[in-house]
């Protein structure tokens, strides 16, 4: 057996968005984590620009939903809108659900915010180990762990971390799953495109019409945050190294706009479009975009990574403090890859419509064709109206039980999601995301979930002779007003996983006095007798 310089119960490798989450959640279930990161700093760039409100739900479970809101953009500017050039008038425009506006299927609202800004937030929200300037660049499994051999480039020296599970959230190119030499599925590289960070005085041309995109002929535009500062995107030009870029956003505002752009950064990045053949190799787990990327349009990569660790992190908890087996792990790939490939699905159809809307106007234009007084796109009014994928996904794996006691058929058809990716139908269905329902005027059900597993019913005197161990099942009441609405009896139960998924119910009153226990025991994949 090698000799390691350090253990820890979870190795994540990847300091973005995904990583820092993973971070923060399996600290909660108090797992002994590292992070480590190749980076020296956190990401200076915008990159992702949305933070869904299925994120924000798991970010209000960590306490982290209001200060988060607090540096994002005011709601109004989750909106989309297409334009000729910055300062013409909209010929199409969409609101983002769920960020515009507050909906009833959910306690929060998303926000408008830039990575930049969300990053530090997620850094201090845990104090576990975050080693940045550190790179992964070999790994070995072992029977019971995996040694990783990591590098520090500030001081050129190897160091050698075992840990009982490695979580890769290193990004579309990731080290990790290049080295297990797991492939991909999809359409692969879809654009080179160049993001550039600029200063200018824009308000007088988007203050009365706020949103967090404007898509026009010439590339997009992006206000970054609340107190200034602007980002274009487009096509990477051909000699990009000779480009003068302060003069090409200057133009992509528009001939007339008399502005000269103050350009403090530039990036090339190409947007991929693929889902990973395997999120699982024995003791290595894919999350984030090393598991998927996901194109940019409609806002759904990073989202689908935080939603990958919230499915993953109380897995690796059970596991790892010993009240699940190691089966539950299989789980995690069964129930997160098929929404990967759907959401993949949808952000490609996202953005093709995009670019053939963009350059079909743009054409119009070197044509010398005026503005129509609204162009009829055929996914404006629907565009990020994605909620069936956002709060309706449907998981089917053994950590589900369909009747209260028996997993799933296996099944060779992903499962739906509860309703289409544009529209959701709140259900209490087994697999399904516990619908919000409010227990009091400001305590939500999706509040009753943490780091253990929930069990809402109307009778909870019926239920708490159950053999169970304490601490890891919490027992909480349901309003009668609410028990048709899931489907319960007047003793009827739905049980809860962490991650506030439905994993059983039964319609009424427990089958045996050791009904809770069986369900525990059967979702964990625990061969324990003793929960």
């Amino acid at each position: 057996m090698s000799v390691a310089d350090a253990e820890v119960d979870v190795l994540i490798v990847g300091g973005g968005p995904v990583g820092l989450t993973a971070r923060a959640l399996l600290e909660r279930w108090g797992v002994r984590v590292s992070l480590v990161e190749k980076h020296g700093e956190l990401s200076p760039f915008p990159r992702s620009r949305l933070v869904n409100v299925r994120s924000m739900e798991i970010y209000r479970g960590l306490g982290l939903a209001d200060e988060i809101t607090a540096g994002a953009f005011a709601p109004e500017y989750g909106r989309i809108r297409f334009r000729d050039t910055l300062h013409d008038r909209d010929f199409a425009t969409a609101a983002m659900v769920g960020i515009n506006a507050p909906i009833p299927e959910s306690p929060v609202t998303g926000a408008v915010t830039s990575q930049d800004r969300l990053e530090p937030t997620l850094l201090a929200a845990a104090v576990a180990e975050m080693r940045f300037g550190t790179e992964l660049i070999d790994l070995t499994e072992e029977a019971d762990s995996v040694v990783a051999v990591l590098v520090d480039h500030r001081s050129g020296e190897g160091t050698r971390v075992r840990a009982r599970y490695v979580l890769a959230a290193d990004g579309a190119h990731s080290t990790v799953r290049q080295r297990l030499g797991i492939g991909t599925t999809g359409p692969g590289a879809l654009a080179a495109v160049t993001t550039v960070v600029f200063d200018a005085d824009l308000d007088g041309w988007c203050a009365d019409q706020p949103a967090g995109v404007y898509f026009t002929a010439h590339g997009s535009f992006l206000p970054l945050y609340p107190e200034g500062g602007w980002a274009w995107l487009g096509p990477t030009p051909e000699d990009a190294e000779r480009t003068d870029w302060p003069g090409l956003v200057s133009r992509a505002l528009g001939p007339d706009a008399g502005v000269r752009a103050g350009v403090s950064r530039v990036q090339h990045w190409v947007m991929n479009a693929f889902v990973a053949e395997r999120f699982r190799h024995g003791r290595i787990l894919l999350a984030g975009d090393a598991a998927h990327a996901i194109p940019i349009v409609g806002g759904l990569g990073m989202n689908t990574g935080i939603a990958d660790v919230h499915n993953l992190c109380w897995k690796l908890a059970g596991v790892v403090r010993g009240w699940a087996g190691p089966s539950l792990l299989d789980t995690y790939e069964t129930e997160r890859q098929p929404v990967a490939h759907r959401t993949l699905h949808q952000a490609v159809a996202n953005s093709k419509l995009m670019f053939e809307a963009q350059s079909l106007r743009h054409e119009q234009l070197q044509a010398g064709e005026a503005a129509p007084a609204r162009v009829e796109l055929p996914w404006s009014d629907r565009y990020f109206a994605q909620l069936g994928l956002v709060l309706g996904v449907a998981y089917r794996s053994d950590a589900v039980l369909t009747d209260g006691s028996t997993p799933p058929e296996p099944s060779h058809t992903d499962p739906e999601p509860s309703g289409t990716g544009t529209d959701y139908v709140p259900t209490a269905e087994p697999g399904h995301r516990m619908p919000h329902l409010w227990l009091t005027p400001d305590r939500s059900t999706l509040d009753s979930f943490g780091e253990w597993f929930t069990l809402l019913t109307p009778d909870p005197a019926a239920w708490e002779q159950q053999t169970t161990a304490p601490g890891v099942l919490h027992i909480e009441r349901l309003p009668d007003e609410h028990a048709d609405v899931c489907g319960l009896g007047p003793q009827g139960a739905l049980l809860v996983r962490p991650d506030g998924h439905i994993g059983a119910r039964w319609r009424d009153r427990a089958p045996s006095d050791t009904t809770l226990h069986q369900a525990l025991t059967a979702i964990g994949g625990s061969p324990r007798s003793s929960r």
